[in-house]
């Protein structure tokens, strides 16, 4: 399955630029991220950029912009849609439960759960329409929409370029990439809360 992804991205040229945009933004900008390949494609477009088919720096650009816009468009569904309609549609696939699970996870966390939805692949298709359900401030939702996009499109397409000696390597870090990548948002949020913290006298 990678293999042939692989072998038809490669064989995109210059459109795979366009191919790995669209699925990005697809992947939280409506549900399709149950369907989109889009953190196998980012990997993979690493992978590419170290064989020299793609574009390291343009590559992570685009991996960022496309990661915030699907983000917004699925905020924007949220305030458009309900938590009641989310509900819904989710029971009739047997995800009620987890979507409570994910809305207690928002309402507990709010925008560090933005963030951190990020570095997960249910999690960032659900988060940002909880964050427009809940009608969680644009501007806020924002902030920490670019943060975590802007970190993970570094991290998950420099492991593909830093692994693109073989897809196989590619293939053995894909799936565990995520939750490295994970480990690494939690420890940088640690670290901005510890330098917001006042300083005693």
């Amino acid at each position: 399955m990678i293999e042939q992804l692989i072998q038809f991205v490669s064989n995109l040229g210059h459109w795979a630029y366009v191919a790995i945009f669209l699925v990005v933004s697809l992947e939280s900008a409506a549900f399709l991220g149950f369907f989109m390949p889009g953190e196998t494609l980012v990997f993979l477009g690493g992978f590419l950029a170290a064989q020299g088919i793609l574009e390291l720096a343009p590559l992570i650009a685009l991996v960022s912009i496309a990661a915030m816009i699907g983000d917004s468009v699925g905020y924007e569904l949220g305030r458009w849609l309900g938590l009641e309609w989310l509900l819904r549609a989710g029971a009739r696939f047997g995800l009620r439960k987890g979507l409570l699970a994910v809305e207690r996870f928002f309402h507990k966390h709010g925008g560090k759960a933005v963030f951190l939805a990020r570095f997960s692949a249910f999690f960032r298709i659900m988060v940002p329409f909880l964050a427009g359900a809940s009608r969680m401030r644009y501007y806020q939702f924002l902030l920490y929409n670019v943060l975590g996009g802007a970190i993970w499109a570094a991290g998950s397409v420099l492991i593909g370029y830093l692994a693109g000696a073989s897809w196989h390597i590619v293939q053995h870090w894909i799936g565990r990439a995520g939750a490295i990548l994970a480990i690494v948002a939690v420890l940088l949020l640690v670290v901005i809360w510890q330098a917001r913290r006042p300083t005693a006298d």
